[in-house]
């Protein structure tokens, strides 16, 4: 079976090809993927019906006095959150925190975590899917809760590279 990583390499050479739909199989094991394709939209304008509506008169009330908007400062925590890698969901499915619903999670905040870490599960299809952590650091933020779905590319964890 490929690895998330393989899978991932794949799904970025077949966007980046003229290829539209690609078949893997082996020992049993089939992925597929297949591109959009660009489908014709006929789009009607609709009819508008505009109406005359009176405004009603307005009652005389005294100026408001408008404060001047003032920018928030950039926060160091914004500053800090650039240099942080996100782990991304490699496919649409349900995120777990651990191996069963009484097991001990895989990492929380303030954890250590090497490339080959397994920091979660993403279950699609009725598949369980490792997801490794791929860089050396510590776990700053996890970003979705227990059970959540998850989309393709959506970030789960901030990570503290070392």
């Amino acid at each position: 079976m490929l690895k998330v990583q393989e899978i991932r390499e794949l799904i970025k050479l077949v966007d980046q090809s003229n290829i539209d739909e690609f078949v893997y199989e082996h020992d049993g094991s089939k992925i597929k993927m297949k591109k959009k394709t660009a489908e014709a939209v006929v789009v009607q304008p609709a009819k508008t019906v505009i109406e005359e509506v009176q405004a009603p008169k307005a009652a005389v009330q005294a100026p408001v006095k408008q404060e001047p908007v003032v920018e928030p400062a950039v926060t160091e925590s914004v500053k800090e959150t650039e240099n942080l890698h996100k782990i991304v969901s490699p496919m649409v499915g349900t995120f777990y925190q651990s191996s069963s619903p009484d097991a001990e999670s895989y990492v929380k905040t303030g954890s250590k975590v090497s490339k080959d870490s397994i920091v979660c599960i993403v279950e699609a299809m009725k598949l369980f899917n490792e997801i490794e952590a791929e860089i050396n650091g510590e776990i700053v933020e996890i970003l979705v809760s227990d059970g959540q779905l998850v989309e393709y590319g959506q970030p789960l964890f901030l990570v503290k590279p070392e």
